[in-house]
């Protein structure tokens, strides 16, 4: 949920030499050197290695990683040993690998990032069609932050700041994407927020928000009904990757004072159209 809001040459100090490219080798017949030559092939394939995880904090056995990088075990299992050994892979107890958090967040950033890009048209679009704020939020690791929003210009408005940590007990793009998460991640999602009242109105029992989470799912969209601001009401509808994966979700928020019951419903069908827009631009771009 969003918050609600009423609108009332620089130069040097010494001069530095500056150092000159070095000249392009060239190879035995005087032609120039491919840039290939150049290359390590350890270190290449360290990079297949780590290129073979995905975001999703998945781990990876030596046989599953010998498949998707063609490399024999015997020579893989000296790779994984070195990349452990320097931080840039985590062993499970049962002996899988995984990516440690400074890789695995990395990634989820910079997918962000793009996804933002790629779905920042239809974010203008769905806050056009209201003049409403629109949002966009994304999971990181486990939790979920608000990604892109953009807001209307009435006098009293719903707010959203990019960064902003979502509950994902209470807000609707919280609950809109918590609520397809494995029972695992959904706990440690959980711990990771804190189960607390924002209102009155926040649901903080958990049997209560495992059968609102099932509803979530059959019926495609979450509400939140002033459960994190006061006087707002807001209305979200996940998106997914290819692999039916829910990442993000997208929301129109209003004050409850512009709400009719048949705006809700048009609202809810327009948003969950935009989110279903959405998941198809994930799944023709590969961004997730």
């Amino acid at each position: 949920m969003a918050t609600l809001e009423t609108l009332t040459d620089n130069l040097p100090s010494r001069r530095q030499r500056r150092r000159r490219p070095k000249a392009k080798g060239k190879a035995a017949d005087g032609s120039p050197a491919r840039n290939d030559q150049y290359q390590m092939k350890a270190i290449a394939r360290a990079l297949d290695v780590l290129d073979a995880f995905d975001d999703s904090d998945t781990p990876l056995a030596l046989k599953d990683i010998a498949g998707l990088v063609q490399l024999p075990e015997s020579s893989l299992f000296r790779i994984l040993l070195t990349l452990k050994a320097q931080g840039y892979l985590l062993q499970n107890e049962d002996g899988s690998y995984r990516l440690p958090d400074k890789l695995l967040y990395g990634r989820v950033q910079a997918r962000g990032e793009r996804l933002k890009k790629a779905l920042r048209p239809l974010l203008e679009g769905l806050a056009a069609q209201f003049d409403e704020t629109a949002s966009l939020a994304y999971l990181y690791g486990d939790q979920i932050r608000v990604l892109d929003a953009v807001e209307t210009f009435q006098e009293i408005r719903m707010i959203n700041r990019p960064g902003r940590a979502l509950p994902p007990h209470c807000s609707s793009m919280g609950k809109a994407i918590t609520a397809f998460q494995e029972p695992a991640r959904i706990e440690r999602m959980f711990d990771a927020y804190g189960l607390f009242r924002r209102t009155e109105y926040s649901i903080i029992d958990r049997h209560v928000l495992v059968r609102e989470f099932a509803d979530i799912r059959e019926r495609g969209y979450a509400a939140d009904r002033q459960e994190t601001v006061l006087g707002g009401i807001c209305i979200g509808a996940p998106i997914a990757a290819a692999d039916k994966r829910v990442i993000a979700a997208m929301s129109v928020s209003t004050p409850m004072i512009r709400m009719t019951r048949e705006r809700e419903a048009e609202i809810t069908r327009t948003v969950m159209e935009f989110a279903r827009r959405a998941s198809r631009k994930v799944h023709e771009t590969g961004l997730a």
